[in-house]
């Protein structure tokens, strides 16, 4: 069969809809960064507190992601993303008008649901629409976009604080999904089942490929038993989880409560951050083709590349005051490269299972995200509980952390994997 591919205006009119969807997504996202200040002395919040309402958007995320792969392969992107984003149109409308810790986590687990699809319906859809090149410029590009939702949840979040408060902007949050729900709803074709499937050299995805109209656990387990995904899952959870946990939540409180950042610089360094990210993946939306055509792998960009976000992370533990926001760029920087490893989920499948390896592999992210930012802010407080000073603390709790994804690292490199990207 055909893979449907979209003509040029087609894929840009559709990537503008999926990518402002994206956007949003990533500034509800990370915002609690920049407001960690604010609702931790409003709420009176523990550290273990804080990390569990930013892990709760992440838990919501990972809730959905079994089904979720379902719908994308049988109804398809638009249909899949339009549905949940009203969640998160509900999500933040009930977190904007809540009164207690306990009614903004739940609000922040709808909203999670909501925006879960706002990357995996684009990914799934480009599997389909795109030629493979082509893919891995789009997928970059899509993270850029949602570089930029963080970036816009910085300095301009801070700006604006003082004048709206945090509950008029979670209103206005709302409104901004509901214009992407229209665009994805104008722009995206419709999806036809059992389109776009692709014949393939491997036994294994040719196997893969039979249980592509199978629903249920019964196909992810399928899924999750190619050795590629394999391979990938523990830097998925752990490296990709540790990069998005201190990025949208960890960086702000570690520049206040480690390095002694006023609230403003705080902002300013998260500012930086992700604007450093933003350009990073639009370098690597621009590169990866080129690369790809010269024989250069993602198994050989995060071999030699991840270590030096090990060394990043390694150094925020012992650096003086004042440079924590540039080594958490230098960290953010070099992990990106970690990023690169889900779209390859995605492609070392038959299009036809391509949603439910996507979802099946975000799960694994989400649940890394959720465990790293709430691990750390109860690590945070057991290490105060036994005795060691707030930096002391945050410094032992971000080494475990280290060790955890220099554990996982070693895992990727030594692995054996049958991606037809690789070979």
């Amino acid at each position: 069969m055909t893979q449907n591919l979209l003509k040029p205006k087609e894929a840009v009119l559709v990537f503008i809809a999926f990518a402002s969807a994206y956007f949003a997504s990533t500034l509800i996202r990370a915002i609690t960064a920049t407001l960690s200040p604010v609702l931790t002395i409003e709420l009176s919040l523990q550290a273990h507190e804080l990390g569990l309402l930013a892990g709760g958007f992440s838990l919501g995320f990972a809730m959905v992601q079994i089904p979720m792969g379902d719908w994308l392969d049988k109804y398809g992107p638009k249909k899949t993303a339009i549905l949940l984003m009203a969640f998160a149109v509900l999500g933040c409308i009930c977190f904007a008008l809540a009164e207690n810790f306990y009614a903004l986590w739940l609000a922040r687990i709808l909203t999670g649901i909501g925006v879960s699809g706002c990357l995996m319906a684009p990914l799934t859809g480009n599997r389909r629409w795109l030629t493979p090149s082509a893919q891995l410029r789009a997928n970059s590009w899509l993270l850029m976009a949602g570089s930029l939702g963080m970036l816009m949840s910085t300095l301009p979040v801070q700006w604006l604080l003082p004048v709206t408060g945090w509950r008029v902007m979670f209103f206005g949050l709302a409104f901004l999904l509901v214009g992407s729900m229209l665009a994805i709803i104008t722009w995206t074709p419709r999806w036809e089942l059992g389109g776009g499937r692709e014949r393939h050299q491997s036994s294994a995805l040719e196997d893969h490929e039979k249980t592509g109209q199978e629903n249920g656990i019964k196909a992810y387990l399928k899924v999750m038993a190619h050795p590629y995904f394999r391979r990938s899952a523990p830097v998925g959870f752990m490296a990709y989880g540790s990069l998005l946990a201190i990025q949208t939540l960890w960086a702000g409180p570690w520049m206040v409560n480690v390095d002694h950042y006023s609230q403003y610089e705080s902002a300013m360094g998260l500012f930086a951050i992700n604007l450093a990210t933003l350009i990073c993946f639009g370098w690597w939306g621009w590169a990866m083709p080129r690369m790809q055509g010269r024989g250069i792998t993602i198994q050989n960009l995060v071999k030699n590349g991840y270590p030096l976000s090990l060394i990043s992370l390694g150094a925020l533990l012992f650096a003086g005051s004042g440079y924590s926001a540039l080594i958490i760029i230098c960290f953010c920087l070099t992990s990106s490269v970690i990023a690169m490893v889900q779209p390859t989920v995605g492609l070392s499948y038959p299009a036809s299972l391509a949603g439910k390896a996507l979802c099946a592999y975000n799960l694994v992210i989400f649940l890394g995200i959720f465990v790293v930012q709430w691990g750390l802010g109860l690590m945070i407080d057991a290490f105060k509980v036994w005795g060691l000073s707030q930096v002391d603390s945050y410094r032992a709790a971000f080494f475990v952390d280290l060790c955890c994804c220099g554990v996982s690292y070693i895992h990727y490199v030594i692995a054996k994997d049958d991606n037809p990207l690789e070979n």
